[in-house]
């Protein structure tokens, strides 16, 4: 079963999805204030959007949707890209570990 998040009807959608990449960093959460709301009246009314900027950041930033922009294909092909390498890395370096640890050997009995 997919998980799913209802949307009331009266709201508009957001622009933007968890996990999404944009140029301020990674879509962490969301949240809407309502038109008619103190909130909304002191603040205006939509979507805010929690942000961490990197994977390594322990900063968040909230922004309104007008503060966001989203990433062109090819920015978000390099952020992709560089972070498979970045895991590949690891990858080879946990393998290399490994080896050292079997002698070499791949069942894991070191012989």
């Amino acid at each position: 079963m997919q998980p799913t998040i209802t949307i009331p009807r009266h709201w508009d959608y957001p622009r933007f999805a968890f996990d999404q990449r944009t140029e301020q960093g990674m879509i962490l959460g969301l949240y809407y204030y309502p038109n008619g709301t103190e909130l909304a009246e002191q603040f205006d009314d939509g979507w805010r959007y929690a942000l961490m900027p990197d994977k390594n950041s322990d900063e968040i930033s909230y922004l309104q949707e007008n503060q966001i922009q989203v990433l062109s294909s090819q920015e978000l092909f390099t952020q992709i890209t560089a972070e498979i390498d970045s895991h590949q890395h690891q990858i080879n370096i946990l393998k290399q570990q490994l080896s050292v640890i079997t002698g070499g050997s791949t069942d894991g009995n070191g012989s």
